[in-house]
């Protein structure tokens, strides 16, 4: 008798979109599983391994879930039951995904850190005949312990996989024309929406410990590239870069977010609005830690304004340059 080849669907591309990640819920066991994936990533923390998994396990994880469960608790989406990064997530990929129709074309999303995982929607995405892979990072400036540990994700699932399909990892985007305008017409829009005008626009983006910038990391440049772009579009208003979300006793990419903050005021630039042009979507360090720590900070040390220009999200500019950079490699 003659054997039948199992049916094998071929012939479509795939596009993977990857965000950071978010704990599944606020609760504490939740969180703490989040953490100790986030943490125990070796781009993350380049300490010797053995020794931080003594200091994550016995410390960090036991005392650190409570602090980080608070801070997701202010800004959990309670009538979606997801965190604002998921959500955002989810419909930057389906506006996308409406905007490319193609048979042929499948437009997914996975996490970095938690669900859905990289390793989960690739195989999907292989299993719906997908022969072409093209991986998305949704981190518009290069940095080893962001888009590279995508990468990294990517070969280590594709490592186990027999039958490989072809990949194309989108490179940064932090000078992309399209990139730079969405920023700026959000920046704009937030002005004409307030009653009062920004002494300064404080553009923050997340930090990376000094010694990695030492190693020879291109973020930091990057980050100043973007700044300065936005600067020669807006003219008139000053933007001052800083670095957000340092962890730890040593020294991280300065000037730090929170500390200009509370020394604005004193400088008499009372009147503050952020950005943080490297956060695609907003979450925990853009809600929480600059629109309710931030402005906290800023006003008890002598502010009189202060508000933040949400991250692109899934607005109409922000699903343009997807689009953009999505077609350019397919």
């Amino acid at each position: 008798m003659k054997q039948e080849h199992p049916p094998v669907k071929f012939g479509k591309t795939g596009v993977l979109l990857i965000n950071l990640g978010t704990p599944d819920s606020t609760s504490w066991l939740d969180i703490r599983k989040y953490l100790k994936e986030f943490l125990s990533d070796r781009r993350v923390i380049e300490v010797n391994p053995i020794i931080w998994q003594i200091i994550l396990n016995l410390f960090i994880l036991t005392f650190r879930p409570s602090k980080t469960a608070k801070a997701y608790k202010e800004i959990w989406m309670k009538d979606k039951n997801m965190s604002p990064l998921l959500y955002y997530t989810k419909k930057q990929t389906e506006k996308t995904s409406n905007y490319l129709k193609n048979e042929n074309l499948i437009i997914d999303f996975a996490m970095r850190y938690g669900n859905p995982s990289i390793k989960s929607k690739i195989k999907k995405l292989h299993s719906e005949g997908c022969e072409n892979l093209v991986i998305l990072p949704l981190y518009p400036q290069y940095a080893a312990a962001t888009t590279a540990t995508v990468c990294d994700e990517v070969y280590r699932t594709l490592m186990n996989m027999r039958w490989q399909p072809s990949l194309q990892i989108i490179p940064h985007y932090e000078s992309n024309p399209l990139y730079i305008e969405a920023l700026v017409k959000s920046i704009n829009k937030k002005i004409s929406d307030i009653d009062w005008k920004p002494d300064l626009i404080l553009a923050s983006y997340h930090g990376i410990p000094k010694k990695y910038f030492d190693k020879g990391d291109p973020y930091h440049c990057y980050c100043h590239k973007t700044t300065r772009l936005i600067t020669e579009k807006l003219n008139s208003i000053e933007i001052k870069t800083t670095f957000q979300s340092r962890f730890g006793p040593q020294e991280w990419l300065q000037p730090y977010t929170d500390k200009t903050l509370e020394e604005l005021p004193k400088e008499g630039k009372k009147n503050v609005l952020a950005i943080c042009p490297g956060f695609s979507s907003d979450c925990v360090e853009t809600l929480e830690e600059i629109l309710i720590q931030g402005k906290e900070s800023f006003m008890e040390s002598g502010g009189e304004n202060f508000d933040m220009v949400p991250c692109l999200n899934d607005s109409d500019d922000h699903i343009l340059l997807l689009k953009n950079l999505i077609e350019k490699n397919i």
